[in-house]
């Protein structure tokens, strides 16, 4: 509610800047133009920041306010190592390209005002053929970067530190009073002092050092520290999780249905610590009760204490290939909040009525008391069902008859789910081994299995169902939506399926799920699935969160939430708080109006920290990657062309290390680069090096600073 009325005003006074300020006035000014109190000239000045933060007004030196003069956007700024980059603004799919020559010392992330061409527009875009908008800098609004992670390099007298990120493409200056004491080699924190200009580094102090480049764990901190990732928890936060975490009382159950007499059990896998859901399944006739059941965190976590902020704060749990950086504490996510066998548990569950064509004909939400009787895995489960032992059979014989059930409904969902359009990627994933030094010894595959895909379907019929509940009952809600794909994406993948001798058929606006889903079956237990599965996702959007529930492409759903997972993703938990609120009858006027004032801004945050973490944990993997490389300089092995550029090709091993050819390693000839085949090609041979082209490949070098690896093309498969 606050954010729409400063939204109001500031459209307000934004119009009297526009249409009656014909001279640059004083907030003053402005105040008694407008009639503003002085007690209310806080919130004219709070908007007034808010105009030039956008870059909608400016300010005189004399501090006098006027409004831009001008074709100009606001945006955010994505720097490119080679010295271009493109600004993104809020609101526009197509993002603005910036020359090098018109960035202006606008750095990567900075908030810049963009001057656009005439037309809007300079000459072809090089890699679709159409016409792309163009600009130029003009103003830096405000700094992306304040801090970042570097490599220290010293010059006896000063230092440089080389930033981690190459999208920052400077060096920065250190004057070595403000260096700490670093050495060559060292992984430190830099604070930005000065941002520099067209001619002059920007220059800054060392904060902190990591350690040196080579000291084991100090590759994975650098991470840490580059995407601001929190740590430890605070004392308070700790204490108060000490303090919730206590053994469910008869207080705690009263009101709760009791669910401690059904069967119930946990799969997860083998290292999994936090249990945060647990299934029930029985048959009566034709129809199956489908029971998940989801820890109900909010008991523990209250709206505005000191765990819901720093939950908040974190956004989600996060998955770096040598530690976890939970959103909770593991008092809590280990602990009173994890489903252990046994033990009487606090639940929100979402029981289901399934008729044998997979449709829910039934659901209860509620809050309920369970205990788990096992604690499974999807190892064992595997071994139950697909491999029918023995022994497995014997010790879980109890459990064996609800587990072939579980079976027989999973193919049933996952049946009708298909049957709409839903698209499952199912390449291949890899875990990355680690010593105990943290040194990568093994990139073995992370299988999905009939265990695993129990539990995906269980999870996606019960957030679909609590989304669709609470759609009809027309609630604040967070929901997760994902946007059909942009039409240009989904016809360049066309093209390039092309060469396999696949095709899609897109429409005049947009392309319906079905046809994506068609494509991954036809490429099923092909040598191509994994490249054309991986670029038909980078064809597709993000999912993110929203208040508004405008359906989800990918699972081809009209409604759809994250419910499941309350102990590693805010969302969930905030939608556990509006559960339980409707379920108690507090959702009355006031509640809805806290709802609808609050959650906006908690689902772009959430979808913010969930794109942190998943560029953390690709990094750290990207890294990890490298160093293994390190130990196979020299050795050949084989690849697919995975992406192809001006400057070369990537070639994608089995094990999903990616390292690049680079067109001058290209011997031969010269080759030129064809857009609009995805090819690069010898003028003089006519050789050719395509997208899912096999081949043979010798490492040549790595870079742990720069996070690459260097192919040679040693022969075509």
């Amino acid at each position: 509610m606050e954010q729409e009325i400063l939204k109001e005003r500031k459209e307000t006074i934004y119009r009297f800047i526009c249409d009656e300020l014909y001279v640059p006035m004083k907030m003053r000014e402005i105040a008694m133009v407008l009639n503003i109190p002085r007690p209310q000239q806080k919130e004219l000045k709070e908007v007034l920041d808010a105009l030039l933060a956008e870059g909608r007004v400016e300010i005189t030196p004399k501090g006098k306010y006027h409004k831009v003069e001008g074709n100009y956007l606001t945006g955010i700024f994505t720097a490119h190592p080679r010295g271009f980059g493109f600004v993104t603004v809020e609101g526009e799919e197509a993002d603005i390209f910036i020359p090098e020559a018109h960035v202006n010392g606008a750095l990567h992330r900075d908030t810049v005002q963009v001057s656009l061409d005439a037309d809007g527009s300079r000459g072809k875009s090089a890699k679709n053929g159409g016409r792309r908008r163009e600009g130029t800098v003009v103003k830096v609004i405000s700094r992306g970067i304040s801090q970042m992670v570097c490599t220290y390099q010293d010059n006896e007298t000063f230092g440089f530190a080389v930033p981690d990120d190459p999208k920052f493409g400077r060096d920065i200056f250190i004057p070595v009073e403000r260096s700490k004491g670093a050495v060559t080699g060292h992984k430190v924190v830099v604070e930005l002092t000065d941002f520099g200009g067209k001619d002059k580094k920007p220059e800054g102090k060392v904060t902190e050092i990591l350690g040196h480049i080579n000291d084991p764990g100090v590759d994975i901190l650098s991470v840490v520290r580059a995407y601001e990732l929190p740590e430890g928890f605070p004392e308070r936060v700790l204490k108060q999780a000490e303090r919730v975490a206590k053994d469910v009382s008869a207080a705690d159950m009263e009101g709760r249905m009791d669910l401690r007499d059904w069967q119930t059990v946990t799969i997860d896998g083998e290292d999994a610590k936090d249990l945060d859901d647990a299934i029930t399944l029985t048959r009566e006739g034709e129809h199956y009760k489908l029971g998940v059941h989801i820890a109900d965190v909010t008991n523990y976590v209250q709206e505005h204490s000191a765990l819901d902020v720093e939950a908040l704060k974190r956004g989600t749990s996060v998955y770096l290939v040598d530690r976890v950086i939970p959103m909770l504490p593991h008092r809590l996510s280990n602990g009173i909040c994890s489903l252990n066998a046994g033990e009487d548990r606090l639940a929100l569950s979402c029981i289901m009525t399934i008729d044998r064509k997979g449709n829910v004909t039934d659901h209860v939400i509620a809050g309920t008391v369970v205990r788990v009787d096992s604690r499974m895995s999807y190892t064992s489960v595997k071994k139950i069902l697909l491999d029918h032992d023995e022994e497995e059979c014997r010790k879980y014989e109890a459990l064996v008859p609800m587990f072939e059930q579980m079976r027989e409904l999973a193919e049933i969902l996952r049946k009708k789910r298909m049957s709409r359009g839903s698209i499952d990627f199912d390449f291949p994933e890899t875990k990355i081994i680690l010593d105990g030094e943290g040194r990568p010894v093994r990139i073995e595959p992370y299988e999905r299995n009939v265990a695993t895909k129990i539990i995906e379907d269980f999870m996606l019929i019960a957030n679909e169902t609590v989304a669709e509940d609470f759609f009809w009952q027309e609630l604040p809600f967070i929901y997760r939506t994902h946007d059909n794909p942009d039409t240009e994406k989904i016809r360049k993948l066309s093209t390039f399926i092309n060469n396999f001798g696949y095709s899609i058929r897109v429409g005049q606006e947009e392309i319906h799920p079905k046809e994506l889903q068609k494509l991954l079956e036809k490429i099923g237990d092909t040598p191509e699935e994994a490249l054309i599965s991986r670029l038909t996702l980078r064809s597709m959007k993000q999912a993110k969160y929203s208040t508004e529930g405008t359906g989800h492409f990918g699972l081809a759903a009209s409604c759809y939430c994250h419910f499941t997972s309350p102990i590693r993703r805010y969302p969930d938990l905030q939608i556990h708080r509006i559960i339980k609120d409707n379920l108690r009858g507090r959702m009355n006027a006031e509640k809805i109006a806290h709802y609808e004032g609050i959650l906006p801004e908690v689902a772009k945050h959430s979808s913010e920290t969930e794109r942190r973490a998943d560029e953390a944990e690709r990094e750290t993997e990207k890294l990890k990657k490298v160093e293994y490389m390190e130990q196979h300089i020299g050795e050949v092995f084989g690849g697919v062309i995975s992406g192809v550029t001006e400057w070369g090709f990537f070639v994608e091993l089995p094990s999903t290390v990616e390292g690049l050819v680079h067109v001058t390693a290209l011997e031969g000839d010269y080759f030129r680069y064809d857009a609009n085949a995805y090819e690069l090609v010898g003028e003089a041979t006519g050789k050719r090096y395509k997208l899912g082209q096999k081949i043979r490949v010798k490492v040549e070098r790595t870079d742990r600073i720069l996070r690459t690896i260097d192919f040679k093309v040693e022969e075509e498969e």
